[in-house]
């Protein structure tokens, strides 16, 4: 997928919404695993059964959707199994969804390549989140595929993501006489490397949603790529903080919810509930998109 094509669908729905499937086996609504039961069906389709109405429920406003590989690498080969129908499903029935494998891979070499190779020919999937921690290597094999993206972590929502994203860094030796390089956080060299090995039609960026004062600072430095923001509803992000820090004259954003969306309701009404909490996330998110197009 392009970046007109991301940002084509962006505005056809009027949403930068984009649904995480961390699907839980333990949060599966009992009338799924009643079905599954019911069916002599193997306990693991309740994730692709669970994700299949989740998807059909929302994706009138969803523009992406974020596989959680680690929910279905807990159950083995045949969680993976649900994972790799899931992308089935959408690619079948809506192609024109930008599809997240958030697997946060990090290692280089002939490693990296597999790990290229199983998410974007065997999965098919438009992106993958990954860790630049080994720097370049990490990242290029990624950047051979047309068409798909690298989503690579910058500022994460979490706490402790001080511990190495915020301090300082001193400039690289080929670097000394560059000013604007020198004693800059650690995540701001990640971004201004990351665009020297990709460009805005195949790098995005995690920044997360409970940071806005450094989201704007991170536009800035990075105007034109789109950012995938975690951290909106559970964490405590709103997208009004989002939209107002990092929002760009293409939109520029992907603001994923999950837990808030998924398991809104876990009676047999799991998928009107999730439908409901999509489109009032989206309600908010057309306020700021319609400012965009004036």
């Amino acid at each position: 997928m392009t970046y007109k094509q991301l940002y084509d669908q962006i505005l056809r729905k009027g949403s930068f919404l984009c649904v995480g499937l961390d699907t839980d086996m333990e949060k599966i609504p009992a009338c799924i695993k009643q079905a599954v039961s019911d069916d002599k069906l193997p306990e693991e389709e309740a994730m692709f059964l669970f994700n299949k109405a989740i998807i059909d429920a929302t994706v009138q406003y969803a523009v992406a959707y974020k596989i959680n590989s680690a929910f279905y690498e807990a159950e083995g080969w045949k969680g993976i199994r649900q994972m790799e129908k899931t992308v089935s499903y959408l690619k079948e029935n809506y192609p024109d969804v930008f599809v997240i494998a958030d697997a946060k891979r990090g290692d280089i070499g002939n490693t990296a390549k597999q790990y290229a190779k199983a998410f974007f020919e065997k999965m098919d999937c438009d992106a993958v989140t990954l860790s630049p921690y080994m720097g370049g290597d990490a990242i290029m094999p990624f950047l051979k595929y047309e068409g798909k993206w690298a989503i690579i972590l910058a500022l994460t929502s979490n706490v402790t993501a001080e511990d190495f994203e915020t301090l300082e860094t001193r400039p690289h030796s080929l670097e000394i006489d560059d000013e604007s390089q020198n004693h800059v956080p650690l995540y701001e060299r990640v971004l201004r490397q990351a665009e020297r090995w990709g460009s805005k039609e195949n790098i995005m960026f995690v920044v997360g949603a409970t940071r806005p004062d450094q989201l704007y600072r991170i536009r800035l430095l990075s105007p034109d790529s789109f950012f995938l923001v975690p951290g909106v509803g559970a964490q405590g992000g709103t997208v009004e903080e989002v939209a107002t820090a990092g929002m760009n004259s293409h939109c520029g954003l992907l603001v994923n919810s999950s837990r808030g969306i998924l398991y809104a309701d876990s009676s047999v009404n799991f998928a009107s509930a999730a439908s409901e909490k999509a489109r009032e996330l989206v309600a908010q998110m057309r306020l700021y998109l319609n400012q965009t197009k004036r």
